[in-house]
């Protein structure tokens, strides 16, 4: 009986998981320092390639949680030069969608969840539209708008039903604000949590799929709009946290895609991993509903690389090799045979702003490392062979030096309550049990935090102090996995140039008449540019205070 119980919970977990993953892009309020600090040439660029093409229907996610962000042209190069053709953002990111005009990348933007009461209006929906698309469809060459996501997972069941009444509004308007601007080729859609279906515990099986009891009502209403508009239905996967809250019931093997001994059986159906049973599971409820054809876009699928002992490069380059192989052979699911799966990997680099609360790995999602190289070798075309990740290039760092713990060091009290402080202002995650950092000794994991700290704060003097425990030291502390980063330069705050000084009086017998205004166009353009250049530097100091804007969630 403990084994049919056991293997019941199993199956649950691999269903109907309900991931409490509220918070997951809440941004941290994070310290930075202001002042820049001279760059200087930063550590090798790792794998460098020739460009490949990425497997049909695969996309990624960018978020852009982070104090030190890499520059926008760097990132889109970086897109194009492994020939990624899908892109979703988390908010309207006009930065980005700038750099993108005249590329063939396909974009989904957002309206975020704290806009959602606002787009029950029509006429603000027609407004928002206006705003951040047209302008951006519009230019020449354009940038290739497919999407519009509507909210985050509104409907978790963490937010306690916060957002079930404005969603749909909202998903109603967007979509017909849309059509009225000629843009009826753009869906919108509401990529949804995992946890809005389920199936019962009598019966946990694919086959048995419904709808979550407090929302069924809506959620046909919200895939009858879809079918009228010819959008598809978004939902997130996540396997790895199937493992994560699985606490050790969850069978390793059904995270991954190398096949399974104990397939789990429906109806003559072999389920062998848990990302073709969570689809099913929904293929099935669309089915019931009579949508069978409806198309479904995962929205966010991945595998951190730090801050748990299952989230490492390892597991991760396991994880996506076996995801991009099963997408290249197009063989579908069970209930879907033969159809090519569209995913957005979550996500394309780190993000070390975000919230912690759901567990330390939130901050290690990325493919690519916070400068942007590789993690691991991934073969995104999905055919073998030698293709692998192309890095960033003409990437900017600080000086190469670190903040370690001063050798003559004795007190370990004052040690770790300077460490504990320096983790409560910067990113400690690698230090966690099971992470790539653990290993180190409490002068080492001193070390990992005064370096953040000191990273944190662009490598002012006074960061690296913490009571004289600390040194500057121009060695690189990193050992094995474990690797104390150099922080990216940042981006150099426009300077206005000086006004030219006034021309020296003229007498009046020689003036002339003169109908100009007061202080001439080159004046008042410098005191543009000065004004400009001041609300940037303002702009750049806060958004840095208080950790740039929240998305992906509230």
């Amino acid at each position: 009986m403990q084994h049919v119980k056991l293997l019941i919970n199993i199956i649950l977990l691999v269903l109907g998981l309900s991931v409490s993953y509220a918070a997951r892009d809440i941004v941290t309020l994070g310290r930075t320092a202001i002042a820049p600090a001279p760059a200087a040439a930063g550590p090798a660029a790792s794998i460098d390639n020739s460009g490949i093409g990425a497997v049909s229907g695969l996309g990624v996610n960018w978020g852009t949680v982070t104090y030190h962000p890499l520059p926008t042209d760097i990132v889109v190069q970086l897109l194009k030069d492994n020939n990624i053709k899908k892109l979703k953002l988390f908010d309207v990111e006009h930065e980005i969608l700038t750099a993108l005009t005249g590329s063939d990348i396909e974009v989904m933007v957002t309206v975020t969840n704290g806009q959602l009461a606002d787009m029950g209006s029509f006429d603000v929906a027609k407004e928002w539209v206006k705003v951040n698309l047209t302008r951006y469809l519009e230019l020449k060459g354009g940038v290739n708008i497919a999407y519009v996501a509507v909210g985050n997972e509104p409907f978790l069941k963490d937010y306690n039903g916060t957002f079930n009444n404005v969603t749909f509004p909202a998903l109603k308007n967007i979509q017909n604000a849309l059509n009225a601007a000629n843009y009826s080729h753009i869906k919108a859609t509401i990529p949804i949590n995992a946890d809005v279906y389920y199936s019962p515990d009598n019966n946990p099986v694919p086959s048995a799929g419904v709808w979550r009891e407090d929302i069924a009502d809506l959620m046909d209403q919200i895939v009858a709009f879809y079918h009228n508009n010819s959008a598809p239905f978004t939902v997130n996967i996540y396997p790895f946290l199937s493992l994560y809250y699985g606490k050790g019931k969850f069978p390793v093997d059904y995270a991954f895609f190398d096949g399974n001994s104990n397939p789990l059986m429906d109806n003559g159906a072999a389920y062998t991993n848990v990302l073709d049973a969570n689809y099913d599971t929904l293929v099935t409820v669309l089915n019931k509903a009579g949508y069978k054809n409806m198309p479904i876009i995962v929205g966010e699928i991945g595998w951190p690389t730090d801050g748990d002992i299952n989230a490492n490069a390892t597991l991760a380059q396991k994880f996506y090799n076996g995801l991009v192989k099963n997408l290249a052979t197009k063989k579908g699911t069970p209930l879907r045979p033969n159809d090519q799966m569209n995913v957005y990997l979550f996500g394309l680099i780190d993000e070390e702003g975000k919230s912690i609360l759901p567990g330390d790995f939130e901050r290690h999602w990325g493919i690519f490392t916070y400068d942007g190289q590789p993690k691991f070798e991934l073969d995104i075309t999905g055919k073998g062979g030698k293709n692998t990740l192309v890095g960033a290039k003409d990437v900017k760092y600080l000086s190469k030096q670190w903040c370690v713990v001063s050798p003559s060091v004795t007190n370990k009290t004052a040690l770790e309550a300077n460490a504990d402080y320096a983790c409560k202002n910067a990113d400690c995650t690698s230090l966690g049990n099971g992470s790539s950092c653990s290993n180190l000794d409490y002068l080492g994991q001193a070390s990992y935090a005064f370096n953040s700290y000191y990273q944190n704060f662009i490598q002012q003097s006074a960061s690296c102090h913490f009571d004289g425990l600390a040194t500057i030291t121009t060695e690189d502390p990193s050992s094995g996995s474990c690797k104390f980063d150099v922080q990216l330069a940042p981006a150099p705050v426009p300077v206005a140039p000086a006004p030219e000084p006034a021309p020296a009086p003229v007498p009046d017998s020689a003036a002339g008449p003169s109908n100009s205004p007061s202080g001439s166009p080159s004046d008042q353009s410098a005191k543009s540019e000065s004004v400009r250049s001041a609300f940037l530097s303002i702009a750049t100091i806060v958004s840095l205070l208080f950790g740039l804007s929240a998305f992906h969630s509230l």
